[in-house]
């Protein structure tokens, strides 16, 4: 056997290592810490983060890191110049299924580091790695690896990530239904919200489930009471944390 499948046959041992501890890891972490920093020793990089962010309140839902806090950059910058962070844009773009990117696939390094979002928010990394998992409208759901250095990750590395990308997302949903409560909802409050989930308004709901728009508005409030929610978004994330299929 050459050299070269000998190494290739190593890395893949290797990132089954990494998948198969974060999927027995005790921890509470959503996703299990520890993938984190299987990912940074898969990937050579100065961080790995993962992040849950609800675009119309602003909110950061979930947050971890292999970064030390110190010197943590306020999220003021990144919403005051998020229009600019094109990575992140297709980040919130909504898809089905888990997709790989990189920074130098929107933009140089040069281009970059001239802009507001640079200064404000991601300064030192100038490349940036991520692995963007399905969520639902209006969030976004991403695991990111940062370098300080300019050169993009290789090939390779990005081969890397997108293999692992599914099985990453299975790790999520696993780690996330083992956190969540159970929700009980009565059968149309749950047609209500799925019908929310798919991005219908009040009266679209309405006609399409035969009911006034006084009583799709009562459901909703009374699904609300029940999940402890203030809005229709939260309600969503809370009851179908997984996209629904149109």
């Amino acid at each position: 056997m050459s050299a070269t499948g000998t190494t290739a046959e190593a890395h893949l041992r290797r990132m089954a290592d990494v998948l198969d501890e974060a999927r027995h890891h005790l921890s509470d972490g959503v996703p299990p810490t520890c993938l984190l920093f299987g990912l940074q020793s898969l990937v050579p990089c100065d961080g790995v983060s993962f992040s849950e962010l609800d675009i119309p309140t602003r909110k950061e839902l979930n947050e971890q890191a292999t970064m030390d806090d110190e010197g943590e950059c306020s999220m003021d910058g990144y919403w005051r110049w998020r229009h600019q962070y094109l990575q992140c844009l297709q980040v919130s773009r909504p898809h089905s299924n888990p997709e790989t990117t990189q920074m130098a696939d929107f933009m140089s390094v040069r281009r970059l580091t001239s802009l507001a979002i640079y200064t404000e928010f991601i300064s030192p990394f100038k490349t940036i790695a991520s692995i963007a998992l399905p969520t639902a409208p209006n969030r976004t759901r991403v695991i990111q690896l940062f370098r300080e250095g300019p050169k993009p990750f290789s090939d390779h590395e990005m081969t890397t990530l997108s293999l692992l990308a599914p099985h990453v997302y299975a790790l999520y949903r696993e780690a996330a239904d083992r956190r969540r409560p159970p929700v009980r909802l009565t059968l149309r409050e749950l047609e209500v919200l799925r019908c929310v989930a798919r991005g219908l308004t009040t009266p679209q709901i309405a006609e399409q489930l035969v009911v006034s728009r006084s009583t799709v508005r009562k459901h909703l409030e009374n699904a609300f009471n029940r999940l402890g929610v203030s809005s229709r978004t939260a309600a969503v994330a809370r009851v179908f944390p997984q996209p629904e299929a149109p």
